[in-house]
């Protein structure tokens, strides 16, 4: 119950922020002011959804198997099972989501939820937007009599904070979401302890769509709206950003292609977060099209020439034999940028998908009836991913108990998890079995009247009694 009133606090607190916690947000990020309210009603959504989660109580996955005394040849004792906090957990905040994936984002709500104290790095990018959100979570665990070290909020513009927190001993699990090469670091750092734990990274995703030749021809504009719209959202900078689109050479292809470089060439630039992002972006987009065999099909011209570090949207299209041949087609470019791969038959695509990395997202694009004939190429697909969408957008995480956000390496470190929705608790803790003990000395999940009223597994039926 105090875990749930703390979460709830900090939620509430947040809410009472309101504009002073909006403004600073949007002067530091350079997102809309809209984006940020979104991202607000998101923040506080999650941590009441992880509230409501621990006040119920059965996500611990208490198990009982009773002891069985007269069982020959040998007796069976009783063995009582639950999830408990890993212990303290290090919380790297992200770039592109300065509320939901930051201070009080997923990451730190699920670790408290899980009883896991959180201390946080913030990022570079937003120092005033964290700090407001760190006060925040202070004066919740203040009025909820939460213990001191509960939350614990560090700046830092290098890495030497970040080094010391993953390597420090206390620590029990990091979550990071950001670029590959610095999930990575993490990552060989925490192995490097003398007693190693888990590093959940979300890193590097192209979010592959495939686009199947009856969707392609029946809907071709259409589908070229959608796809332009979600390429450009928010200058590209989300982690399931479309990067990578598949599809065979047919009717209704060129249609499609010339409806989508309309709209990536009328699409207006924006601000990106960084000057460095933006300079990143710069780099790999120019790179990418100077590779062999890339033909540029469209580049933003709306450049707001007033403004400071403008995305240009882009899209490129190489062939299927060419994407096949060199790597860097498959490499995430963080930024409005997409690279369509025209594959010569369903043969070619189904090579296309043998060489495709992990990823967060794979989207298909499809006529219902023809879905059987590629059912092998979906089967390929479904094993990259930890998200297959039909007919969507990557664009756009649902927080919610069903949701996965995470996916095969190098899209996170472990697919075994997601980072979005209330299975994010089960990365920070652990099972632990009590074998004999008595009624009144175990923790009340487990106990025989079991007065929490929560779901377990008693001698493998399911029951609340």
């Amino acid at each position: 119950a105090k875990k749930a009133a703390f979460l709830r606090a900090i939620a509430t607190e947040i809410t009472e922020l309101g504009s002073t916690l909006v403004d600073r947000a949007v002067a530091e990020s350079g997102l809309p002011q809209a984006r940020i309210m979104g991202e607000m009603g998101r923040t506080t959504g999650q941590l009441r959804m992880f509230a409501d989660l621990v006040e119920e109580g059965s996500w611990v996955n208490a198990v009982i198997d009773t002891a069985q005394p007269e069982r020959t040849p040998l007796p069976k004792s009783d063995i009582r099972k639950m999830s408990v906090a890993v212990g303290p957990v290090v919380v790297f905040g992200a770039s592109n989501f300065p509320l939901a994936f930051s201070v009080a984002g997923g990451d730190t709500a699920s670790a408290l939820a899980a009883g896991c104290p959180v201390v946080v790095k913030a990022h570079q990018a937003h120092p005033g937007t964290s700090a407001l959100v760190g006060e925040a979570i202070c004066k919740a665990a203040e009025s909820t009599g939460m213990p001191k070290g509960v939350f614990s909020l560090l700046f830092d513009s290098g890495y030497a904070v970040g080094e010391q927190l993953v390597t420090h001993p206390a620590t029990k699990a990091v979550a990071f979401t950001g670029s590959y090469k610095g999930g990575m670091a993490l990552v060989d750092l925490a192995r490097r302890r003398n007693d190693v734990i888990p590093v959940f990274t979300e890193m590097g995703s192209i979010n592959p769509v495939l686009l199947l030749p009856e969707a392609i021809r029946s809907k071709p504009e259409e589908l070229a709206a959608k796809y332009a719209a979600s390429i450009t959202l928010g200058a590209g900078q989300f982690c399931t950003n479309p990067g990578l689109m598949m599809a065979v050479q047919g009717e209704g292809l060129d249609r499609f292609t010339g409806a989508l470089a309309a709209a990536i060439e009328k699409a207006p630039s924006a601000t990106m977060l960084t000057a460095g992002i933006w300079k990143n972006y710069q780099t790999l987009s120019e790179g990418v099209m100077a590779e062999a065999g890339v033909t540029v099909m469209a580049q933003s011209k709306a450049i707001n020439q007033e403004c400071i570090n403008q995305s240009a949207a882009a899209v490129i299209k190489v062939s299927g034999a060419d994407f096949l041949a060199n790597p860097k087609f498959q490499e995430e470019i963080f930024g409005p940028m997409s690279v369509l791969v025209v594959a010569e038959n369903a043969e070619q695509l189904e090579l296309i998908a043998d060489k495709l990395h992990g990823q967060l997202t794979v989207t298909v694009m499809a006529e219902k009836e023809e879905l059987p004939e590629y059912s092998q190429l979906l089967s390929k697909l479904s094993d990259i991913t930890g998200r297959l969408i039909l007919n969507g957008v990557p664009t756009g995480v649902e927080v919610c108990a069903a949701m996965q956000h995470g996916g095969p390496f190098p899209a996170t470190s472990d697919s075994r998890f997601t980072s979005v929705g209330t299975g994010a608790v089960y990365r920070f803790v652990r099972p632990l079995a009590w074998q004999d003990w008595d009624d009144a000395l175990l923790p009340a999940e487990l106990q025989n009247a079991n007065p929490l009223n929560i779901w377990r597994i008693v001698d493998n039926q399911w029951t609340k009694e």
